[in-house]
């Protein structure tokens, strides 16, 4: 019995916190990597966390917050060993957009609407998750994704630029920020650019030049990659010794400032309807675009251990992470590409790894910030450009254009309204765009007449192999399930064929590749039949699968059609061959 109630407990147990499944076989030397792993990771999180805050526009605590708890989080909820989630980019700057509408940034209704944010993403993200609706993530197709983080980059990296060039700009889209950057560029402040340019030309060297370096000085490949991770920590330590030993302040460079020491503070943010009303759509947009990103990468690496991931366990995982981001005063956060791969690379196990650089940045936050004071937020927005531009990737429009032209006009639609009017809307129109693009294909499955491939039993397309046909039998072949968006493309295609044929008698549709008929194709399907009767022609069907089989006789639809429902195409074409046989099983 207690074995019983123990099974019994643990398995939904299970189910709901996937650290349960690696938990109880815990090991030293699993404890050990994860360590190390962990270790690495908060090195690296400390400046993007700093500067994904700033390009959200809070200030820089809140990404060490948004850093802490957020990856307990997910390390119990999240089915992914070594996925990592913190700040990202995309999201921080969509953060950004969604937040300019409520208040000046850096204030404090500006921190609690991006608090509120946040906990409304993890909500929505969970009520998916608990509803298992992950499959929905995939009606968002990845070109139009790869589009929109393309745009975004380039939107980020030049946000960047004034950061850079010690200069006011503001706006959400290219254009405006290229005409307010325009406007101040006789304000660039010299000393902030040397600075910034400095740092950003030692973290482009560091990608290319210090990986020649090390390997001729034959360090390990593996390590090497670690080591260039590490750049944007060595341009944050020599940049604060340079402020602090040469008094850049003084001399006008921008610093991060004072940040307030110490753990976050865990309350539930304040629910304002009307602040609800503004951002419910952003944090749903949020979500979905970070849901989207992070999968990708869990996928990703898990395929390399040969490990699985639950979509909808990602889902609960995100949600929970989010959730936990906004009671302890950060803002919206996802699986990030750069610090997972650097996860997986040190040798992280499981997410205890995630514990453990959590534990890193509580403690750089109880004990570091003193030294950050003096941190340019050049440095920043250096490491915030090189991080971004390897998210940017045009060569997407050449793919598309060569492998589908529908998916090129997708993503070049996506690129352009992101770029010329802001995230918000770019994301909508990628929405939209993925769902418009299903439908369309949905709408006009590829549709083919087949004939015998002579001397076998196989049929294959009249338009690309020499097959043997019968003049008085039309046999078509539908690649796609029917339903409602396709049924009358089918009707039009059946009609037209037989018009153009007196001579044809019988039509077979060879169901093959048809695992579905919804009960308006079921309904085409019966006027179809009617239709060729009437004219004096038999509806004939083949190749049936077994639940699409079940589905027309329980509605009747097997004893009202005119012909035969054949359980092979080779049966029906010897059948009707000499315009006989016998309905098949």
């Amino acid at each position: 019995m207690p074995a019983l109630m123990s099974a019994v407990f643990w398995s939904p147990t299970k189910r709901w916190l996937p650290a349960a499944q690696w938990l109880p076989g815990y090991s030293l030397v699993q404890l050990h990597r994860d360590l190390l792993a962990g270790v690495i990771v908060t090195v690296m999180l400390i400046p993007q966390s700093l500067a994904y805050a700033l390009l959200a526009g809070l200030p820089a605590e809140v990404g060490l917050y948004a850093s802490i708890a957020p990856l307990i989080a997910y390390a119990l909820f999240g089915s992914s060993r070594t996925l990592s989630v913190g700040p990202v980019a995309v999201a921080s700057l969509m953060s950004a957009t969604a937040l300019g509408q409520v208040g000046a940034q850096s204030s404090a209704e500006y921190l609690a609407a991006a608090i509120l944010l946040a906990t409304l993403s993890g909500l929505f993200l969970l009520l998916l998750g608990v509803l298992r609706l992950g499959f929905l993530a995939n009606f968002l197709s990845h070109p139009v994704i790869a589009g929109f983080i393309t745009a975004s980059g380039v939107l980020i990296a030049f946000s960047q630029l004034k950061h850079l060039m010690g200069i006011s700009a503001q706006g959400d889209n290219l254009p405006a920020l290229l005409h307010s950057m325009s406007a101040s560029v006789g304000e660039i402040h010299l000393t902030t650019l040397a600075l910034g340019a400095g740092v950003l030309l030692f973290l482009f060297w560091s990608r290319r030049g210090a990986v020649s370096l090390f390997q001729s000085l034959g360090v390990s490949q593996s390590t090497v990659g670690l080591l260039v991770k590490a750049a944007p920590v060595v341009g944050v330590i020599v940049t604060i010794l340079m402020v602090a030993g040469l008094d850049l302040e003084a001399q006008g460079v921008a610093l991060v400032g004072n940040i307030p020491g110490g753990l976050p503070s865990f309350s539930w943010p304040a629910f304002s309807v009307d602040l609800v009303e503004q951002l419910w759509l952003p944090a749903v947009m949020i979500s979905i675009i970070g849901y989207v990103e992070s999968v990708s990468v869990a996928k990703t690496l898990a395929a390399r251990r040969r490990q699985k991931i639950d979509m909808n366990q990602e889902l609960v995982g995100l949600g929970a992470a989010n959730v936990a981001s906004g009671i302890s005063g950060g803002f919206p956060v996802t699986g990030g590409f750069s610090r997972s791969v650097v996860n997986f690379d040190a040798g992280a196990e499981t997410q205890m790894a995630s514990v453990f650089t959590a534990i890193g940045i509580a403690l750089a936050a109880m004990f570091l910030t003193p030294f950050l004071y003096y941190l340019p937020k050049a440095t920043l927005a250096a490491t915030i450009i090189v991080a971004v531009l390897s998210l940017v990737d045009f060569s997407i429009l050449r793919k598309t254009w060569r492998f589908s032209p529908s998916d090129f006009v997708a993503v070049l639609i996506t690129i352009v309204v992101t770029l010329l009017f802001g995230v918000e809307a770019g994301v909508s129109c990628g929405v939209v765009a993925s769902i418009v693009l299903f439908l369309y294909r949905t709408s006009k499955p590829h549709i083919a007449e087949v004939g015998l491939v002579e001397g076998t039993e196989h049929f294959r397309n009249i338009k690309r192999h020499n097959v043997v046909t019968l003049p008085q039998v039309l046999t078509i072949r539908v690649d796609e399930s029917l339903m409602f968006s396709n049924a009358a493309f089918l009707e039009e295609r059946v009609y037209a064929d037989v018009a153009a044929n007196p001579e044809i008698r019988h039509v077979v549709l060879m169901c093959s590749a048809v695992n579905e008929i919804d009960w308006s194709a079921l309904e085409t399907l019966e006027s179809v039949n009617t239709q060729l009767a009437e004219a004096g022609i038999c509806l004939h069907l083949s190749e049936v699968k077994g639940p699409v089989m079940d589905n027309l006789q329980q509605s009747g639809f097997v004893e009202e059609i005119s012909g035969q429902i054949f359980f092979t195409q080779y049966q029906a074409f010897t059948c009707l061959r000499d315009d006989r046989g016998a309905a098949a099983d």
